[in-house]
């Protein structure tokens, strides 16, 4: 049960809630605390404001962060407006959670209503103090906010369970012993914040004063209150709106406000959702049982590593004390090491200890706080939260996902001694170590970058003495990201292709042996072609494609359409081609565009999901993808015919043209991946491909005007 206090507890003044409120983002406050830090807005930001302009949709607006910030991220505080005279700035506090809040700019006015009564100033605005979400209070003020019955209940029995001396409630450092409670305003009193906060006079002379201990029993005793609707305070919650996730009452149906959502009775939603947290703490129960067995894992390796270091030490120092006196002044310097490595696992593994324990506790805090709150009869509270905890515990259970129950650390010491070298060679006396291999060199004169390709080739320095097992080399993304690995292995030179056109890359290298890596060589920049100069691919062409004029003109030995693809994908960049049509007989209809490496090869282009195109014929021509039709356009091809594709990459866009004017609108849009050029055609068709062209400059102008 002590576990779950931080559950218990207000995040703005650290103790436990008195009179909780729910935020809309399913965070909990004190509605005093709430009311401490509630920031005034400008008119122009109010919710009457917005619904009079017509851009508020919602009782409570979430403020617009480029106008106001509200959170500071050089603080981790929550600030005032920067931006009006009437907010000053103030320094923040910091409450006994770690939570930093603005304390009122002017000290509120003496009053003995309740927070919930007192007046709430005009347009004010409240940010939760954990997510640091801001919203806009409507008219209602806090009021509008649900109270959160089942963790008042659950705060109660907590109480209970401790059976701890009744504190005041009204201490502002340590809370002194309570000596007496008021029944009206259900507050403890010390003596002198009694005399200084609930004075005998004016309308506070006829609330009755009673011994601690007894009000505490009629705490207990009352009656549970009810919980009413936010809107209609003299309405109890009845229903449960599916779509808002709120109960609500039969006047909030009757005034249509939930008319088009599935509403279902309260009882029937308590027990789903009842039964949903149930399953999740299941989930939660298990991964924290595997926390508990991983802790003792854990322990078993600090002893286990205290073992082996006590072996390896004796091993270390029985052989040190073999050797005669030269030894001695190197024994201490070894021993050193060990110990050295020995702190190095003790204190890798206890750190992990200590995260996993930290982590492990705030778990079973928070089953423990989903449990009492399962044992809740209000079915209505227990919805109002039952959402939020739900998620809390599946995001907990995603939090021990993999490599969290995995150890940081071996027990074993991959250390040893040879002694055998020579007297004569004490002095040089150390652990077995090999070295890792000199940084290899870029031979500049072999590199050389060929369309969208990069060959590179590297040797070891000459007077390398410590040989590499092999080599890694590496290329950013043509963006000046993040270097990856593109080859591991023996040899000394490498093409890498499927690089973007037009594009600047960043290429080294280093070596490798069983020691280690090297440094990595000085970076090579390359610069790939800004134009694509590409020809057919025989070798993923249909078996009846004929090829010809060194693989740029192609025809079909079949009367049934087959496919053939370019030998270079685009990923990236503005690319475009052109082909000739040679041979055009008996008025065929084939297909152009853009293909992946997989598409069909024995149907016309277009037909499945992994082609976009455009067939034509003599007359008219139709964009096809996935076996659909579209934007029938009138003019087709002849003999001597040229069909232009553009594919823009940048903007998601294939268009076809026909003798130098576009064919129909923009083929098709939010084209992105990798595509190859792609004909299809039978064998009354022959065309020639024309690569290595500018972008038409009519579409270079218009891209720069767009």
């Amino acid at each position: 049960m002590e576990e779950m206090e931080e559950e218990l507890k207000c995040p703005v003044c650290g103790s436990f809630y008195r009179e909780p409120i729910i935020l809309p983002c399913s965070h909990n406050l004190c509605q005093a605390c709430a009311r401490n830090i509630l920031v005034q807005t400008p008119e122009s930001e109010s919710p009457q404001s917005r619904r009079a302009s017509g851009s508020g949709v919602s009782d409570y607006d979430y403020l617009d962060l480029d106008k106001m910030s509200l959170y500071s991220e050089a603080d981790s505080g929550y600030g005032s407006y920067g931006g009006f005279a009437s907010a000053p700035t103030t320094p923040c506090q910091k409450s006994p959670n770690g939570v930093r809040v603005f304390p009122p700019a002017m000290p509120p006015p003496a009053t003995h209503l309740s927070p919930a009564l007192a007046p709430v100033p005009r347009n004010s605005c409240i940010t939760c103090p954990q997510c640091h979400r801001s919203l806009i209070l409507d008219d209602r003020g806090l009021r509008g906010f649900p109270k959160n019955r089942v963790l008042e209940g659950v705060i109660d029995r907590y109480q209970q369970s401790k059976a701890a001396a009744l504190k005041c409630q009204l201490c502002e450092k340590a809370p002194k012993e309570a000596t007496v409670m008021c029944e009206q305003c259900d507050v403890f009193y010390c003596d002198p914040c009694r005399l200084r906060c609930h004075p005998p006079r004016g309308p506070l002379a006829k609330h009755r004063l009673v011994p601690p201990a007894q009000g505490r029993v009629s705490r207990r005793l009352s009656p549970r209150k009810v919980s009413t609707c936010t809107d209609h305070e003299l309405e109890n919650h009845s229903m449960y709106c599916v779509q808002c996730k709120m109960p609500v009452c039969y006047q909030c149906l009757e005034e249509g406000k939930h008319s088009s959502h599935e509403v279902k009775a309260l009882g029937a939603m308590w027990k789903l959702h009842k039964s949903q947290l149930s399953q999740a703490l299941n989930g939660l129960s298990d991964r924290a049982k595997e926390a508990k067995e991983f802790l003792v894992q854990l322990r078993n390796m600090v002893q286990q590593i205290q073992e082996n270091s006590v072996e390896f030490e004796a091993c270390l120092v029985a052989q040190c004390d073999a050797l005669i006196d030269a030894l001695n002044r190197r024994k201490a310097q070894l021993l050193a090491r060990v110990n050295k490595e020995h702190e190095h696992k003790l204190k890798v593994v206890r750190d992990q200890i200590s995260h996993c324990t930290v982590k492990l506790r705030q778990t079973t805090g928070l089953m423990e706080y989903c449990l009492e709150v399962i044992k809740e009869n209000d079915p209505s509270g227990f919805l109002q939260i039952s959402d939020a905890l739900i998620r809390r515990v599946h995001l907990t259970e995603d939090q021990w996902g993999k490599g969290t129950l995995t150890p940081r650390m071996t027990t074993d010491f991959d250390l040893s001694l040879d002694n055998s070298p020579l007297l004569q060679s004490i002095h040089q006396l150390d652990f077995v170590q090999m070295k890792v291999p000199a940084t290899p060199i870029l031979q500049l004169e072999e590199c050389c970058t060929h369309n969208n390709s990069a060959t590179l080739s590297w040797k070891q320095p000459p007077l390398s003495t410590v040989p590499a097992e092999g080599y890694i080399l590496e290329l950013d993304d043509g963006n000046g990201g993040q270097f990856r690995e593109v080859y591991v292995g023996k040899e000394t030179m490498c093409t890498v292709d499927g690089l973007h056109f037009n594009s600047t890359y960043n290429a080294r290298i280093k070596a490798f042996n069983k020691t280690g890596v090297s440094q990595y060589s000085k970076t090579l920049v390359l610069q790939t072609s800004e134009v694509a100069w590409f020809a057919f691919d025989p070798g993923s062409a249909h078996a009846d494609i004929i090829f010809s004029n060194d693989n740029l003109t192609v025809t079909c030995s079949s009367y049934d359409d087959r496919v053939v693809l370019g030998k270079t994908g685009f990923s990236k960049g503005v690319h475009y081609w052109e082909l000739t049509v040679d041979r055009y007989e008996n008025h065929p209809d084939p297909a152009f565009g853009v293909a992946r490496i997989d598409v069909m090869k024995d149907v016309m282009l277009g037909k499945d999901d992994k082609a976009w195109a455009m067939y034509v014929d003599n007359n008219r021509s139709w964009f096809m993808h996935n076996n659909s039709h579209t934007n029938r356009t009138e003019g087709g091809i002849t003999k001597g015919a040229t069909i232009g594709v553009l594919l823009d990459l940048n903007r998601k866009t294939l268009t076809f043209f026909i003798n130098d004017e576009q064919q129909g609108p923009i083929a098709f849009e939010n084209v992105e991946g990798l595509f190859f050029p792609a004909v299809s055609l039978n064998r009354n068709v022959q065309v020639t491909l024309h690569t290595g062209l500018p972008v038409p400059d009519f579409y270079s102008s218009r891209a720069s005007i767009a």
